[in-house]
């Protein structure tokens, strides 16, 4: 029979984005709600979340929704129709945050602050009465196939039901370093393997540590296999050049779209100017050429170009960077074109999963009931959250994942059957 007399006892362990929203909807359903974080504070790794700004969702429909989450989309449908984008977007503004709708549809606090988003979760939390208590988990106890309680620091908190919320394996240092992974073996599930996504990308080539620390904006970008047309990932924006590789907001989300990197697999294609074509580029070139019509090749690429790319871009045409910008030929101008519109870095491989956004892999959703978040193994026990083997690609995706799978855990978990 479902509990009427007394309040289910809803222990929910990590206190971060899916965990937070789990205890406020457990709550709002009646439940008392225990929610136990490892760290000192509530949502750590939440407050770091796009820079300190926080994407806090995507303002798109359920279709748009779900072609951004490349593994087990379907799995979604029910938990994004319990809070859909946005829902999200109005708890946060009923909760005193304003937010704003970015390029992409991203959304974020119009304070630019993800501490707004933590402040708005935790005090939401404790206007509902949720019990928040800090300390690592040893052990989930399950008697006669259902869970009856937790075991923290030696104590036993019984509860009703359970809902493992702690993240993957990402950003280890905000406390998610797998142990929901543990807890969900430990009662019989099956963990895909966790491994990076939304992740920085390593290249071998010289190129990457000449040009460290170098950032690119309003560049295009392909990823192709290598000696290939065929393209993988195509985007616009962001990136950024490191001594390992590459970073940068197109970066991470190229990560996501390439399963099976290994070295020389696969390259970056980087367009410079993309708001050019050749003939634009060429006359362009030109125009600065006439300019500096006097002087060497090598100083004639400042208006052009960052001036830390100049070199590498120079050995790539196969100009001599001495020779008088008046006698470069028509085909070594093509040359030059082309390095600046088809730039291309050899890539190897991922940074390790401490350094990624998200993780891929987690309690595979067979064992997981869409329309509850229970689990099919363990009665009285769900998942919300990284945890769980679903993921996107960046722009606020993700962590609307979090909030709708805790949302609906949160409600089905409220309303166990005793």
């Amino acid at each position: 029979m479902t509990k009427t007399k007394d309040k289910a006892k809803v222990v929910i362990i990590g206190g971060g984005a899916a965990g937070m929203m789990a205890a406020i909807f457990a709550a709002d359903a009646g439940a008392d709600v225990v929610l136990i974080e490892r760290m000192r504070y509530c949502g750590v790794k939440l407050a770091i979340t796009g820079k300190g700004r926080c994407n806090v969702t995507n303002d798109s429909t359920l279709e748009e929704f779900l072609s951004n989450v490349p593994t087990n989309p379907r799995f979604l449908y029910s938990a994004l129709n319990a809070l859909s984008t946005q829902d999200t977007m109005a708890f946060f503004e009923n909760e005193g945050v304003p937010l704003k709708v970015e390029r992409g549809k991203r959304v974020f606090p119009v304070s630019d602050k993800a501490k707004d988003i933590v402040r708005a979760l935790t005090d939401s939390c404790a206007k509902r009465g949720v019990e928040t208590v800090f300390g690592r988990v040893e052990k989930i106890v399950s008697e006669n196939g259902r869970v009856v309680s937790v075991i923290i620091d030696g104590k036993i908190i019984k509860a009703d039901s359970v809902i493992v919320a702690t993240g993957g394996k990402s950003y280890p240092r905000t406390g998610s370093d797998g142990d929901g992974y543990r807890f969900a073996t430990e009662l019989g599930h099956t963990v895909i393997q966790p491994r990076p996504s939304l992740v920085p990308i390593t290249s071998k080539s010289s190129i990457c540590p000449e040009l460290q620390g170098l950032s690119l904006k309003n560049v295009a970008l392909k990823i192709t296999k290598t000696g290939s047309d065929k393209e993988v990932y195509e985007d616009f924006g962001e990136m950024m050049f490191t001594h390992f590789g590459l970073t940068g907001p197109m970066i991470l989300s190229a990560s996501a779209h390439i399963p099976d990197i290994a070295p020389s697999k696969y390259e970056a294609h980087i367009d410079l100017k993309p708001a050019l074509d050749e003939k634009m580029l060429d006359t362009r070139i030109l125009s600065d050429f006439s300019k500096y019509h006097n002087k060497d090749f090598m100083n004639s690429l400042d208006d052009l170009l960052p001036r830390k790319l100049i070199p590498v871009i120079i050995r790539l045409s196969g100009i001599p960077q001495r020779k008088k910008v008046n006698s470069i030929t028509r085909e070594e101008r093509a040359a030059l074109v082309n390095a600046i519109k088809d730039f291309r870095v050899s890539l190897s491989g991922f940074r390790p999963i401490d350094e990624a956004i998200v993780t891929k892999g987690g309690v595979s959703v067979k064992e997981i009931n869409p329309k509850t978040m229970e689990s099919k193994l363990c009665g009285g026990l769900y998942f919300a959250g990284e945890v769980i083997d679903v993921d996107a690609y960046t722009g606020g995706f993700n962590l609307q994942i979090a909030f709708s799978t805790g949302a609906l855990a949160g409600t089905s978990a409220a309303n166990v059957v005793c």
